[in-house]
């Protein structure tokens, strides 16, 4: 079945980068694109980046743009988002999705999330 993994969160410093990943399985991965979301505390879930199939088309929302790097590798079924210049708005769980033509319905298919917090 479809399955999206995320991995990569923690506690960092405001000013410090992290990495996370979001593995897929299940599905042909190259044939998607992949959204990056995010949930703050007692805020609702936004759209934080996307890429492209062939990972050549981005976007990203305006408060993490020069901060945030999207990218992923088929060959590893993974997509990738580089949080650099982290500050504390940025504390929220990241979550990965991607949507699938399915029976001739478009489905959202969500990993579970990985916490970030920025906190001295």
């Amino acid at each position: 079945q479809v399955q999206l993994v995320e991995s990569g969160g923690g506690l960092v410093q405001p000013g410090g980068s992290l990495k996370l990943s979001c593995r897929g399985s299940g599905f042909a991965f190259s044939n998607y694109g992949i959204s990056w979301y995010r949930q703050g505390p007692g805020k609702e879930r936004e759209l934080v980046a996307h890429i492209g199939t062939a990972g050549d088309a981005t976007n990203y929302e305006d408060s993490v743009k020069g901060r945030f790097t999207i990218s992923r590798d088929n060959a590893k079924n993974t997509g990738y988002l580089q949080l650099d210049s982290l500050n504390a708005e940025d504390t929220a769980i990241y979550y990965c999705k991607i949507v699938i033509l399915r029976g001739g319905r478009w489905i959202d298919y969500w990993g579970q999330g990985t916490q970030v917090t920025v906190s001295s």
